[in-house]
C-alpha cells in the first residue's frame, strides 16, 4: 500500500511540475495577446500574470489533487469506512 501511494505521490509532483509550466506559457500567450492591442502598462502585466497563473494553478491543482487522491487509495479508505453491511445491524452509541 505504501508503494501505492509512493508512486501516485511522484506522479502528483510530475503533474504540478507540468501544470506550473503550462500556467506559464498561458501567461506568456496572454501577454502576447494583450500587446498586440494596447501597450502594456505594469498594472495590467501584474494583473494579468496573478490573474492566469493562479486560476491555471487553482484549476488544474484541484484535478490533479483529485487524481493523487484516487489513486493513492484514500478514496477507497473512505469508500470502506462508509460502507454499511445490510444484514449487520448498526450500533449508534459508537463515536
Amino acid at each position: 500500500m505504501q508503494n501505492r501511494r509512493d508512486q501516485a505521490a511522484a506522479q502528483f509532483r510530475r503533474m504540478m511540475r507540468l501544470i506550473a509550466i503550462v500556467g506559464v506559457l498561458m501567461v506568456a500567450a496572454a501577454l502576447w495577446y494583450l500587446s498586440l492591442f494596447a501597450e502594456l502598462r505594469l498594472h495590467m502585466v501584474i494583473a494579468t500574470i496573478l490573474g492566469v497563473f493562479f486560476s491555471v494553478l487553482l484549476g488544474a491543482g484541484l484535478f490533479a489533487a483529485a487524481f493523487y487522491s484516487d489513486k493513492s487509495g484514500y478514496d477507497q479508505n473512505v469508500t470502506d469506512a462508509t460502507r454499511q453491511d445490510p444484514e449487520k445491524p448498526q450500533d449508534r452509541t459508537e463515536p
